[in-house]
């Protein structure tokens, strides 16, 4: 019955990408080929590409019919916890990397050098963060929704703000995730921007409502495999390919100063410098490993926090890898186009068309190297989508259906409830893409409220691990007041450089070897719009924003808290709270512990007895034992 349901749904989306495309698989020939390219999209390239959308639909059918039966909503949202550490390490590394981010960090490279790529020493960071601040507090609770964790620290309030932001955000951040790299692939390719993006919902909404979290990670992982496997044959060819070879390419982007020395200018206002990059991108990194919905169910659906953390480090040395070969690809991008930028003589619309153009030209000789490039940016975007739609029907089942509206939901039927949310979210999010390309600046809107949510999401978790004080007016106020400031710094950075304003430094472009009719070079330091217009705020880099959210979720909602009136620490279950920071408190002395309101010696002991103060999600903790493989 439901899968007669998905095929009915997937036959609506082709049916809805068919109206907005009169042939959506029709293969440019020679005489169509845009100006400036010199290959087009063959037939072996469709195989290449079909291949991987067939084998990642084939994961979700053998899991979702011949698979151990999904009957329970955590059996489909965790992978009834029995999922590999490695293959849980290469979903989520696929996860967080984005279509837009192959696409993008290449070209951001291009124009503005090396600084951004510093964010690889975020990576680093973040996983003992991570793995021990704030992910021992997950694995003990073990629940489907970390969005209930709230609740059970502050109350229904807070816990709703925050699944409701998740929501918004994920929604409109997969469809951009999916339809930016789409169109920037449709004008270097021949491929349509619908087909394109059709083809990804369709294989996400099938593998990810038929096989739930196993399929999602096991798909992950073999997308992993081909992304990755894309990238480091395009960083091969491309050094074998480049005249000079490595010497050339480091000699060229050390030249025009693309390698750069490390800016540790403290102003806020640089888009990228050491303290931008490695502190703000610390930040929005862990908020995208300690608040996201997606990542947390991937952790959960592992044993133990053992497992976890080891994937956690296999994820960031990925990361790592593919973010270098991205700065890498952007340094052969130079040597190749040094003396004729594309985008100055108009061949190409935008930097993220680069690294396509690339492939196209240089490397689609070779039979199926551009398909297979391709397929490494689906298996971007597929990724993405299947996670955000798995954790999407996770937080509405279990923070809105069951928690607000109070819908009873039996066991058995927890399976069918959450395949059903899947394919809905699948569905709005692909007709969101209608909406997404007819605003120009969504992109960008888009990625900065990302970063905006992210922010204000983990100011909470951090709020209620680390302050036993904090209340939940306090809580719920201070993220209002943190969300509501981000937008307003965001929508007058909008409107600033709508006007012209751009704070970023392009890098010495040349257009001397196109042709005699276009002939220049150019250093693009100088803005439209100078900064002394520009109220300071709107020119923060955007690396700031999660951070700034964070910051004021956090020292607010303090001190509300104690405006208001501070939660009594003794009412603050041990294990709602993050072992370092418990175990520093309880570390003290007892005339301090008494001055802040701490409990005493076994005072703790008492607490956990007391059972009104959890309301119903008291549930959780008759599991907790169950779990002894949790350890600090």
């Amino acid at each position: 019955m439901l899968e007669m349901e998905t095929f009915r749904v997937l036959s609506f989306l082709l049916g809805i990408s068919s109206v907005f495309s009169e042939s959506l698989c029709s293969t440019p020939t020679d005489s169509t080929l845009e100006p400036g390219l010199d290959h087009h999209f063959t037939i072996p390239d469709y195989i290449v590409l079909f291949s991987m959308l067939v084998i990642s639909c084939a994961i979700g059918f053998f899991v979702g019919m011949f698979g151990e039966k999904q009957t329970t909503s955590d059996d489909f949202l965790l992978g009834s916890s029995s999922m590999g550490t490695l293959p849980m390490a290469l979903s989520l590394a696929a996860s967080f990397i984005t279509a837009i981010e192959l696409l993008g960090n290449p070209s951001e490279f291009y124009n503005h050098g090396s600084q951004f790529f510093l964010i690889c020493i975020s990576f680093v960071l973040v996983v003992p963060l991570t793995s021990w601040l704030y992910l021992p507090v997950f694995m003990k609770l073990r629940l489907t929704s970390a969005y209930e964790y709230l609740e059970m620290r502050f109350d229904y309030k807070v816990r709703a703000l925050a699944s409701g932001l998740y929501i918004i955000q994920m929604i409109f951040y997969t469809s951009v995730a999916v339809f930016a790299p789409a169109l920037a692939l449709s004008h270097v390719t021949g491929l349509n921007t619908y087909l394109a993006v059709t083809m990804v919902y369709c294989v996400c909404i099938f593998y990810a409502s038929q096989g739930g979290m196993k399929a999602v990670i096991l798909t992950d992982t073999f997308q992993a495999v081909v992304l990755l496997s894309s990238l480091v044959l395009l960083l091969v060819m491309g050094q074998l390919l480049t005249p000079g070879g490595f010497t050339q390419i480091w000699e060229d982007s050390l030249a025009t100063n693309r390698i750069e020395n490390l800016i540790w200018d403290s102003d806020i206002t640089v888009k990228h410098n050491v303290w931008s990059v490695v502190i703000g991108g610390t930040v929005y990194w862990l908020s995208m490993f300690c608040a996201s919905q997606a990542s947390i169910q991937k952790y959960l659906s592992v044993q133990s926090i053992v497992q976890v953390r080891k994937a956690l480090w296999v994820s960031a040395v990925g990361l790592i890898i593919i973010y270098c070969i991205n700065a890498y690809m952007g340094a052969i991008l130079y040597s190749n186009y040094k003396n004729c930028d594309p985008l100055t003589r108009n061949i190409i619309r935008s930097s993220d068309q680069m690294l396509p153009l690339y492939v196209l030209n240089v490397l689609g000789k070779y039979t199926g190297i551009p398909g297979f490039f391709v397929a490494g940016i689906f298996a971007a975007s597929l990724g993405t989508v299947a996670s955000a739609i798995n954790s999407l029907a996770a937080v509405t089942m279990q923070d809105f259906l069951s928690n607000i509206m109070t819908v009873q939901i039996p066991d058995n039927k927890g399976a069918v409830f959450s395949r059903y949310l899947s394919i809905l979210y699948g569905v709005i999010s692909f007709l969101l893409i209608f909406v997404v390309e007819t605003l120009g600046s969504v992109l960008q809107i888009t990625l900065t409220f990302n970063g905006m949510v992210g922010g204000v999401i983990l100011g909470l978790f951090t709020l209620g691990m680390f302050f036993p004080w904090a209340s939940s007016k306090g809580a719920l106020y201070a993220a209002l007041l943190a969300i509501s400031t981000l937008v307003w710094i965001g929508a007058g950075t909008q409107i600033a450089q709508s006007d012209g304003f751009d704070s970023s430094i392009q890098k010495a472009i040349s257009t001397e070897g196109c042709d005699i009719c276009f002939n220049a070079t150019w250093s693009y330091d100088d803005k439209n719009l100078p900064s002394q217009e520009v109220f300071i705020l709107y020119r923060i880099s955007y690396l700031w924003y999660s951070s700034i959210g964070m910051l004021i979720t956090v020292l607010m909602g303090l001190a509300i808290s104690v405006c208001t009136g501070p939660h009594d620490p003794r009412l603050v279950h041990s294990d709602l709270q993050s072992p370092p920071l418990y175990h520093m408190w309880m570390s003290m002395s007892k005339d301090s512990k008494l001055s802040l309101g701490l409990p005493i010696q076994n005072e703790t002991n008492e607490v956990k007895s007391i059972g009104s103060i959890f309301s119903t999600n008291l549930k959780h903790f008759s599991s907790i034992n169950q779990h002894e493989d949790v350890r600090y």
